[in-house]
């Protein structure tokens, strides 16, 4: 097996894994804390190889194509925004819920839009140049919008005392060693092979944290079901949404095919994993986010397998 191939069937190996973990939960609950202890290192693990694949150093080289980066921060921080607002309606009045989907809807991905962009036929080029320039946004812009959508609430969640401590040690600490990777790999071309062969972990990993999740979390998991319908309506209008904002802007923009098809493929993926650590360190009583946010990459996941045919041959056909 390639690593094209990996990438192809992740839907699969994401949803045994998910399943795997139930089986392991339900089996064995008084391992539940042993599995959520597991959770963290392999989350770190999971964001380090991730980053590595973003090419934090080159940040500056995405603001040379204006129209393209001008669309996509457009659509990502604006746009979409807006609709999350709307979507917001369609969900129950769980604060739990709304979070977990603020959350994660409102952070474009940084990684599998790459290999779903490219494999729809879109500019290889400009999706990996504008990936570090989304991960800083959404950082910089997640607080606010935090306070924007959830208000008071939001002072709940900043007091969680180890908040700070999770984004240090599993987002900040694994972004500054993927950045050092990087430089240290750049130094000597031999030394990028290692960026390459980190490049065929964050699938098995993220596979191994879905599993630890379902592992730990089956109790909470098996009490969302009743609320999951009203989560799958939101999350596919999202995509549709997210699908409309897409072509929209590229006619605007009169952004060629293949760099269309990869600004569509930046709205209608989210960056789930990266925002899961805050979703996880919430206080008792949230424990829904973090559902919610796994519950939204697997609808994804199969909204990419549709994308995959409809946006070459139905919403951007090549001109």
């Amino acid at each position: 097996m390639n690593r094209d191939t990996l990438e192809r069937q992740q839907v699969w190996v994401y949803l045994a894994a998910i399943l795997l973990g139930l089986a392991l939960g339900a089996a064995a609950p008084a391992l539940a804390p042993t599995w959520e202890r597991l959770l963290w290192p392999a989350l770190a693990l999971l964001l380090y190889v991730t980053f590595t694949q973003i090419r934090l150093a080159h940040l500056p080289a995405a603001f040379k194509d204006t129209r393209f980066i001008a669309a996509a921060l457009l659509g990502n921080f604006v746009l979409l925004p807006l609709l999350v607002y709307v979507i917001l309606w369609l969900v129950p009045g769980d604060d739990a819920i709304r979070l977990g989907l603020v959350l994660v809807l409102l952070v474009p991905c940084t990684d599998w839009f790459i290999t779903f962009a490219h494999q729809a036929g879109g500019d290889l080029r400009r999706a990996v140049a504008l990936t570090p320039t989304l991960l800083i946004m959404q950082m910089v812009l997640l607080p606010l919008y935090l306070w924007l959508f959830m208000g008071a609430d939001f002072m709940k969640i900043v007091s969680a005392g180890h908040m700070l401590g999770v984004f240090g040690v599993v987002i900040i600490l694994p972004m500054a060693l993927a950045y050092l990777t990087e430089r240290w790999a750049e130094a000597q071309p031999p030394r990028a092979a290692l960026i390459a062969r980190l490049g065929w972990f964050p699938v098995p990993l993220l596979a191994i944290v879905l599993a630890l999740i379902a592992a730990s979390q089956v109790e909470a998991v098996l009490g969302s079901l009743p609320v999951l319908g009203s989560i799958l309506a939101a999350c596919l209008v999202f995509l549709l949404g997210a699908a409309a904002c897409g072509v929209g802007l590229s006619k605007a923009f009169r952004l060629p095919t293949a760099q269309g098809r990869t600004l569509l493929f930046s709205f209608a993926t989210r960056n789930s994993f990266v925002v899961l650590p805050f979703a996880l360190a919430l206080p008792s009583g949230w424990e829904l986010a973090a559902i919610v946010v796994v519950f939204q990459s697997l609808i994804e996941l199969f909204g990419m397998l549709a994308f995959l045919w409809l946006v070459p041959r139905k919403l951007l056909p090549q001109r």
